[in-house]
Formats: C-alpha cells, sequence, structure tokens
C-alpha cells in the first residue's frame, strides 16, 4: 500500500454533518478533536493501570463522536476496545488483550483529524483561476 492514503472518512457522512451542522461546524468539530484527545489519553491511563472499567466510557464517547463526522475506522476501533473491555468487566478479566488496539488508536485517531482538516480547511474551497498569476508573497514583489 506504498503511496496510498488509508480511507478513514466516509466522505459522504463528513459531508452530510457539515451541512446539518451548518454554521455550528467548525465548533463541533474542535469539540471532537479536544474530547478525542482527552478519551485517547483516559484509554491509554486506563490501559497502564489494567482497568478494564476505565476503558469503556472512554472508548464508548469516542465512538460516538467518531461515527458523526464519518470516521468509521476509529469509531469500529473503539467500539471493539469498549465491547472487550465490558467483557473484561464482566469476567473480571485484565484488558491486556487490548494493548495492540490501544497502541493503534492514537495514530489512528491523528491521521483521521489530518484528513478531516485537509478536506475542512477553507484553502480546500480556492481553485487557482486559469490564466492568473499567483499572489504574491508578503516581502516579495
Amino acid at each position: 500500500m506504498a503511496g496510498k492514503t488509508l480511507a478513514l472518512v466516509d466522505w459522504d457522512v463528513f459531508s452530510r454533518a457539515r451541512t446539518e451542522l451548518g454554521a455550528g461546524f467548525i465548533r463541533i468539530l474542535g469539540y471532537f478533536r479536544e474530547d478525542g484527545v482527552k478519551s485517547i489519553q483516559a484509554i491509554e491511563e486506563a490501559m497502564r493501570a489494567r482497568n478494564a472499567t476505565a476503558l469503556v466510557i472512554p472508548a464508548h464517547t469516542l465512538k460516538g463522536e467518531s461515527l458523526q463526522f464519518g470516521a468509521e475506522p476509529l469509531a469500529a476501533l473503539s467500539e471493539h476496545i469498549e465491547k472487550v473491555a465490558r467483557r473484561c468487566v464482566e469476567t473480571r478479566q485484565a484488558p491486556d488483550e487490548l494493548i495492540p488496539d490501544v497502541v493503534r488508536l492514537r495514530p489512528m485517531f491523528e491521521e483521521t483529524l489530518a484528513q478531516i482538516d485537509r478536506e475542512a480547511s477553507p484553502l480546500m474551497q480556492r481553485r487557482p483561476s486559469f490564466g492568473r498569476r499567483p499572489p504574491t508573497v508578503f516581502g516579495q514583489g
């Protein structure tokens, strides 16, 4: 898969969210970013403590917020962590089997945000006009 970017966002879902949220889109996207960082930090801390109970809520939160923006692979991984953590709570087992999944979570979140940021950037809306000179750089020209 060299040179190929993994599709981490369903852009149809993302576009619907952008349309439905309207002027609040950027603010809600900011909440997703902030809450996601907090959820991942809580998941990593719970994993270090081998505390399955403490994994459930942040994984559940990350799953729901990810789905809102079409970040389906991130939502699926979060859901897997949540389900296994719930099973571990019920069976009173440490969540050690989740270590590889928790390790994958932060890089996936960061790459998902990078893809979303590229799409949501106001600069993405601008297209150079054919035949026009590019704008001069400050201090040149």
